[in-house]
């Protein structure tokens, strides 16, 4: 039986939707580092990623490559809640930006259950639903299409914000923004690096840009580290960028990002 359907098994063995707030603990703990992705043409945060970290800075590698098999469920969850109480006390719905969560299709056994102890956890510390975004890698996500696309249109219905992450790193095209219409689409650093110097690059921002637009999906390029590379991505017509050019994630702080001179209003 595939590894997918025996997870859903075990999920409705559980029970209510209260069982998925009844998780194991980890054997493990972790933080948040927060990286803004800015609107370049507006020169304000539209969201902050939220990155695991170790409690003594150590990167997400460390933390990441203790999750499986068992705990992969219990990680999954405490990342959502965690990040949205973390965002919430840094202030984030002051500044009137979105917070976007990295989240494992793996784990989400139903979406209509998984999705509870999100909900609840936005509305005990006045998060807003609409700017909250979750993010699923290209590789990740085609393992199950299905399966995600039933994540897809039940964090819709709560007004959750969806996107795909590291797109143009997988080998599924443009097919996958007909398929799961999301709401955000964030180009893989693969595209991005040295696109200034790299004509093919430039052209498939530009096709993305153009379905995108048609789509009503937002574009991210992320990644950015070079000044070059923000400059041809500005003249593509790229709004949305996040990358080391504009600033480091801050660990459980929210860093202000910097623009480059030529960025200047």
């Amino acid at each position: 039986m595939p590894k997918a359907s025996l997870r859903v098994m075990n999920a409705e063995k559980r029970g209510s939707c209260s069982a998925c707030q009844r998780v194991d603990p980890l054997p493990f703990d972790f933080t948040m580092a927060f990286q803004p992705i800015v609107d370049a043409e507006e020169h304000r945060v539209y969201a902050y990623e939220a990155l695991v970290r170790g409690t003594n800075r150590e990167p997400a590698h460390s933390i990441l490559s203790q999750v499986g098999g068992e705990n992969i469920y219990a990680f999954d969850q405490k990342c959502r809640v965690r990040a949205i109480e973390m965002a919430s006390a840094l202030g984030m719905p002051d500044l009137d930006a979105s917070v976007s969560i990295n989240f494992l299709p793996g784990a989400v056994y139903r979406p209509e259950t998984c999705i509870r102890a999100t909900l609840e956890a936005a509305a005990r510390v006045n998060f807003p639903l609409n700017r909250i975004i979750f993010e699923v890698t290209e590789n990740e996500q085609v393992r199950d299409p299905r399966h995600l696309k039933d994540i897809f249109q039940e964090y819709r219905k709560h007004g959750l914000a969806t996107a795909i992450d590291d797109f143009g790193s997988g080998h599924s095209g443009l097919q996958l923004l007909e398929e799961f219409h999301p709401d955000v689409l964030k180009l893989d650093r693969c595209i991005i690096d040295h696109v200034d110097r790299k004509r093919s690059a430039q052209l498939v921002v530009a096709a993305t840009l153009e379905v995108c637009e048609t789509l009503g999906t937002k574009v991210i390029a992320e990644g950015i580290e070079r000044q070059e590379e923000a400059s041809v991505l500005r003249d593509l017509g790229v709004r949305y960028m996040q990358g080391y050019l504009f600033a480091h994630p801050g660990f459980e702080t929210l860093t202000e990002p910097s623009y480059p001179a030529f960025m200047a209003a």
